[in-house]
């Protein structure tokens, strides 16, 4: 060590304020992302105090519909030659965190949105039969339920089309949506095909089932949809489930925007961003919550002025924080990576896909477990029905029991890998195949 080295005295800042320092934040936040996000955060106060009536009718209310709708979430993923702004992964994540802070409910209406572009894959005449017949609607454009499900619709191939009937699960939107996208089961030796598909049914060819009552995302209006007479569907409101992950990998050729330079596979890693999101906003907003109930709260037991006093709160703030952020961090990270790939035109393989798929799940589950610690923390009075974080608790249980993002499941499948036996064939990592795989046809036209 040299003697100026030795003997130099440590700088120190100028006298004064310091200049702001602020996050560097990711280059694929973009700003039509970052002002959507800022006009969901204007909206929250709004979305929370609706939240207790939308889980009593089962859907979101006409007000955080049409505001939902005015912000543009139904349109952040529609192609900007429809109107819409096509946002990229890392955008997303961002504005449906942002809708989680509020109401799961409300976020989850925002991811099936997300899911529900894929509908662009279905015949060019229906896509445009669609677009044309929900110009001016408020909500989503369509719904789907039981698509790549064990159960689903029967149909029989007949002249021009197919007859269908069934009753199909999960119909999340559909109080608010004018088409549905449901899956259906068919004889391959009689029609051909994997004899497994989906049919685009108009909202007066089925009845919406009042059975979703459940422990939490109430607000989804998530129930089944049922045919009971069977009704005709024109071949061009089909496709086989053999052609579909061909023809979302073509999406990209066909429409302009962020989105749709994503490869089929980066599109469905997408989906799971959206999901993931859904149980970081929560969590983030349960601190909110939190932080502000505990330091107007006194502590049941402890002689504590209130519960923010008390060390035991304190520490399991601290430990809530580090779950959100982890979680946080790996989400956006892989979405960071799938606007990155998009842009560099690279793709992710199948152990990639899958080992992404494991750690977004179990991120969604971290959060969840923030969620818990806090309610518990704070205690009986959380349980109030006017309380949000009781709602947060009951919404992340519904996320992360979800099949797509179950831990164990998607840690089956990574252990098989690691472990040298074949994984499971899957679609987006997450969704078993069905049936067996359709020969190519021709393109999208």
């Amino acid at each position: 060590m040299s003697q100026s080295t030795a003997h130099r005295e440590p700088q120190m800042p100028p006298p004064g304020p310091l200049a702001e320092v602020r996050a560097v934040e990711s280059p694929w936040l973009t700003d039509a992302g970052r002002e959507l996000r800022d006009r969901i955060r204007d909206l929250k106060p709004l979305i929370r105090s609706e939240a207790r009536e939308g889980e009593r009718i089962g859907a979101l209310t006409p007000d955080v519909l049409k505001a939902l709708d005015g912000a543009g979430i139904y349109r952040m993923t529609m192609p900007v030659e429809w109107g819409g702004t096509a946002l990229g992964a890392r955008d997303l994540v961002e504005v449906i965190a942002a809708l989680g802070e509020g109401d799961g409910s409300a976020a989850w209406s925002a991811f099936v949105g997300v899911g529900l572009r894929n509908f662009l894959a279905l015949q060019p005449k229906l896509v445009e039969e669609i677009r044309a017949d929900v110009e001016g609607w408020v909500g989503p454009a369509l719904v789907g339920a039981s698509v790549f499900a064990t159960t689903v619709g029967d149909a029989r191939k007949v002249d021009g089309g197919w007859m269908v009937n069934g009753r199909w699960a999960f119909g999340s939107g559909c109080k608010h949506a004018r088409w549905a996208m449901v899956g259906i089961a068919f004889d391959p030796a009689e029609a051909g095909g994997t004899g497994r598909g989906v049919v685009v049914l108009e909202r007066e060819q089925f009845e919406i089932l009042d059975d979703w009552h459940v422990m939490g995302l109430s607000g989804t209006s998530s129930n089944s949809l049922r045919v009971v007479e069977e009704v005709f569907v024109p071949d061009y409101r089909f496709l086989d489930l053999g052609e579909f992950p061909p023809r979302l990998d073509r999406i990209r050729n066909h429409y302009s925007g962020v989105a749709f330079r994503q490869s089929g596979r980066a599109l469905l890693m997408t989906v799971a961003l959206s999901s993931t999101a859904i149980t970081l906003g929560m969590a983030r907003g349960a601190m909110a919550c939190f932080a502000e109930q505990a330091a107007k709260r006194a502590p049941f037991t402890l002689p504590y002025p209130t519960v923010a006093d008390m060390a035991s709160a304190q520490v399991a703030a601290g430990r809530a924080q580090a779950m959100i952020v982890l979680a946080g961090s790996t989400i956006e990270r892989y979405a960071d990576q799938v606007d990155a790939r998009t842009d560099a035109g690279l793709e992710f393989g199948d152990d990639e896909e899958s080992e992404i798929s494991l750690a977004l799940a179990y991120a969604a589950n971290l959060c969840e477990d923030a969620i818990n610690l806090l309610q518990k923390t704070l205690g009986s009075s959380t349980v109030s029905l006017s309380n949000p974080i009781q709602r947060f608790v009951r919404d992340a249980r519904v996320v992360t029991s979800h099949g797509a993002i179950r831990v164990d499941p998607l840690a089956e499948q990574n252990g098989r890998r690691l472990l040298g036996l074949k994984p499971f064939p899957m679609i987006g990592a997450a969704v078993p195949q069905r049936g067996l795989a359709a020969p190519e046809k021709e393109p999208v036209r």
